[in-house]
């Protein structure tokens, strides 16, 4: 199954998930509670590196849009952050930085979806065990996909709000429809959004990408397979425990230290 390109997901990222700051306090807490850099997969445009870096965290970002590392730099060098911020065109699969002692990896909303195989899938999280020192923490944010969640991803299409983009001053107005192939454990994600320019003319953008949903003990037996110890998993990003009707699965496990 053919991977999306996220240089067209980059054009209007900020404009989707701009105001989505509801994770970044629990962010903040992890790098907080660690001695050490940070490493984030799937950075983006730097949603969740602007803040880190703004508290005075060291970061370095892996991103495989070009488009939007280039995004997340303007932001980081209007910040005057850029001593703390280290972005890197890569894959979460197959990166290679010099540095192999960060004390946490962090993979926010979802972004651990787009591996699409358990191939890919462990070959990620291979890539971040080798990055982090012993005993370093990595955190996965995942959507949990418990039965009415995935009841919904039936097709239909739902009105997600309006923003407006800040680069254009265009008025956009986003949708978004799922459909499951259950036998493949995939939630095709579709977005429509429709750009109004300033004469009222509309321009109908079409998103479309795979995500691979993973379930609590699938989970965790890849990490456990790859060298991690699952501490705990939360539920949500207020840090509440996992239980049957959490929005979120974020696993929080530790690297295990040889001998």
């Amino acid at each position: 199954m053919a991977q999306p390109d996220f240089d067209v997901i980059a054009r209007f990222y900020d404009v989707i998930y701009a105001h989505r700051t509801d994770d970044v306090e629990m962010w903040l807490d992890f790098a907080d509670s660690v001695a050490g850099d940070i490493l984030e997969i799937g950075c983006g445009t730097g949603r969740v590196t602007l803040p880190l870096t703004r508290a005075g965290f060291r970061v370095t970002g892996v991103d495989i849009s070009a488009l939007s590392l280039k995004k997340a730099a303007a932001k980081i060098a209007a910040a005057e952050v850029d001593d703390l911020a280290t972005l890197v065109h890569g894959d979460m699969r197959t990166f290679d930085l010099p540095q192999k002692d960060f004390a946490l990896t962090i993979i926010p909303i979802n972004t651990f979806m787009h591996n699409l195989s358990t191939a890919d899938q462990r070959a990620t999280l291979d890539a971040v065990a080798a990055h982090l020192q012993p005993g370093g923490i990595i955190v996965v944010d995942l959507y949990h996909p418990h039965p009415p969640a995935l009841l919904e991803a039936d097709g239909r299409v739902e009105f997600a709000g309006h923003v407006t983009d800040t680069e254009t001053g265009h008025t956009v107005q986003w949708f978004s429809a799922r459909r499951l192939q259950l036998d493949e454990q995939i939630q095709q994600v579709t977005f429509f959004l429709d750009e109004i320019d300033d004469a009222g003319k509309l321009f109908r953008h079409t998103l479309d990408f795979p995500m691979r949903y993973l379930h609590r003990f699938e989970m965790s037996l890849l990490l456990e397979g790859a060298g991690f110890s699952v501490d705990e998993i939360l539920g949500d990003y207020d840090q509440s425990l996992f239980y049957a009707e959490s929005p979120r699965m974020i696993f929080v496990a530790r690297k295990v230290e040889e001998g």
